[in-house]
């Protein structure tokens, strides 16, 4: 019996030996530029395959899984794999970790892989691929309008993609530009429009992806942070389908505007008044009563305003002084501000209710609004005119009264004030029917008790109807999306009227389904209202991402493969939506 044990446990040993699971790679020496394949390969069909983390790496295709398995002069053999295209991140020695499989109840891993990665090599082209490249025909360039601005003086950033005898598939944020340090105000961009102009001396295509207008608010070198984004980009070869069209081969390119510096100067210190607030630009100040007589119980509106352009959301009116024997209530602030590409233009305010207390004439003394003019390099004070109030009658200012005031509580005298207060009440009885025992007392009694079986029977209805809806629903949604792209499969071997019916299509849905018109289609108003509606993220950010490819692909080379993949993409996207809001 022993000896049994023995040899079956060699041979179990023996099988244990023969597992294989080994990480095999196309080359350990690689440029910058050049891709890496790497393949994870068993001779046993092992469960559980967890891939190493891929650090200095990016995975730009897989995993993509083969099986393979043979009988050979009665001998089995058997293989499988898991392949994965890599591009390096950086240069310098880079480690490929352990990959694992379980099979048995046993856990097997592969050997490290140590890649050394160099500076991007020239590579030699085949004649039949693209002639194109995507790195000499595609530029996101950040334009900005002054790098040595003052403090609260407006610049403008604008996002501009460059690209020249390549197609845009579309393209994804991977980072946001920063602005610490600055006021900013992003400049809603409904659509995407193809434009022409000059870049590095030649003809060029583009695209303004984005503007903001900034308002410095401190000196120094200031940075802004770039803008980066991976862009999805069809480069022609020299192959053509057998209608004689162009074939395109597909490829992202990951672009960046750069890290931009700003020095901005500081406001000089000469000549700046002592009640500068801040307001940088040029304005016109003005204080206005609504009225300046008034009679006793009469209250008067001060309005003080500026009106210009500059910084009107980033410094603070004057507050006017007035007599004690004025009441002020505090301000009530209004802005009527709009921010163009220019700056922000418009009109500030602030109006101050006032209430005379007393009979007489009293004075509101002239207000002072100093600015920094930038056309003249200057500081600039405004002053209004002088206010004066005449009160015709009321209760009259007494010596103990004005004493009073003058500590700052603007009392008034009581007597005067409440003289017209009746004092003496006379009350009568009322007589009312008793409500206990009487036909209504009853009929609300008993009310509930009759309104009982009409909630059963409708809530049974509600049920059934309910129940049918959520049987049917899938179908419904699917012929929405179709009956919104009908128009777009009509066109579909026709590239422009195909997006053009397709971008219609998509706002048609948002337009029926959130009830907005088409001046509220904004990219950050559509993603708000879609979230809000309890859409998922991904689903709402490939709406978006669609619906500005639109106008980017009308004027693209595409392919037929192209275009019926969008509109099969685009009818899964109305559908998701329209299960989830």
């Amino acid at each position: 019996m022993k000896r049994y044990l023995i040899l079956f446990l060699l041979s179990f040993q023996g099988l244990l030996a023969q597992v294989q699971f080994e990480a095999r790679v196309s080359k350990t020496t690689l440029g910058l530029n050049e891709r890496l394949r790497i393949d994870f390969v068993m001779n046993i069909d092992g469960d559980n395959f967890a891939q190493p983390s891929f650090d200095g790496f990016r995975i730009i295709a897989g995993p993509s899984q083969q099986v393979s398995q043979s009988w050979i002069n009665g001998k089995t053999s058997f293989e499988k794999s898991y392949s994965y295209f890599l591009l390096p991140n950086q240069k310098g020695n880079l480690v490929i970790k352990q990959a694992m499989i379980e099979y048995n109840g046993q856990i097997y891993k592969t050997q490290p892989i140590r890649i050394n990665v160099t500076a991007a090599t020239e590579q030699p082209r085949d004649p039949n691929d693209s002639q194109v490249s995507a790195d000499d025909n595609l530029y996101l360039v950040a334009d900005i309008s002054n790098t040595n601005p003052y403090i609260n003086q407006p610049i403008t950033v604008v996002y501009k993609l460059y690209f020249n005898n390549i197609g845009i598939r579309g393209f994804e944020e991977l980072s946001k530009p920063k602005y610490n340090d600055f006021w900013n105000q992003n400049i809603d961009i409904k659509q995407l429009v193809p434009e022409e102009g000059m870049f590095k001396g030649e003809q060029y295509r583009y695209v303004v992806l984005r503007k903001t207008v900034l308002y410095p608010q401190k000196s120094g070198k200031l940075t802004i942070e770039p803008l980066s984004l991976n862009i999805g980009v069809q480069l022609p070869t020299n192959r053509r389908d057998i209608f004689g069209r162009v074939i395109l081969v597909e490829d992202t390119k990951r672009v960046s505007a750069g890290t931009k510096t700003i020095n901005v100067k500081p406001l000089p210190e000469a000549g700046k008044p002592l009640d500068f607030t801040g307001a940088v630009g040029r304005f016109d100040f003005k204080a206005i009563p609504s009225k300046t007589t008034l009679k006793n119980g009469e209250s008067l509106d001060l309005v003080l305003s500026v009106v210009g352009t500059g910084n009107l959301k980033l410094f603070t009116l004057p507050k006017p002084e007035v007599p004690n024997a004025l009441e002020m209530y505090d301000a009530v602030h209004d802005e009527k501000v709009n921010t163009p590409l220019s700056g922000m233009t418009g009109k500030i305010s602030d109006s101050y209710t006032i209430i005379p207390q007393y009979k007489g004439d009293y004075v509101i003394k002239p207000m002072h609004f100093s600015y920094f003019d930038l056309g003249t390099g200057t500081y600039k004070t405004i002053s209004s005119n002088e206010i004066k109030i005449n009160v015709l009658d009321g209760p009259t200012q007494t010596a103990e009264a004005s004493a009073t005031t003058s500590v700052g509580k603007n009392r008034i005298d009581g007597v005067e004030q409440f003289k017209y207060i009746d004092l003496k009440t006379k009350l009568a009885t009322k007589d009312e029917p008793v409500f206990f025992g009487s036909d209504k007392f009853y009929g609300l009694l008993f009310l509930p008790f009759l309104l009982l079986p009409i909630i059963v029977l409708f809530k049974k209805k509600k049920e059934a109807i309910d129940s049918d809806v959520f049987g049917n629903r899938i179908k419904m949604n699917n012929r929405l999306a179709k009956k919104y792209l009908s128009e777009a499969k009509k066109q579909i071997n026709n590239k422009e009227p195909f997006y053009v019916a397709l971008e219609k299509a998509m706002h048609n849905f948002l337009k029926a389904k959130l009830h907005i018109e088409t001046s509220e289609m904004s990219k950050d108003n559509i993603q708000e209202l879609l979230l809000s509606r309890k859409a998922k993220p991904e689903v709402v950010n490939d709406f978006i991402a669609l619906t500005e490819n639109c106008e980017i692909a009308r004027y693209a080379p595409s392919s037929s493969a192209t275009i019926q993949h969008d509109f099969d993409k685009a009818v899964a996207i109305i559908s998701e939506l329209e299960k989830q809001i």
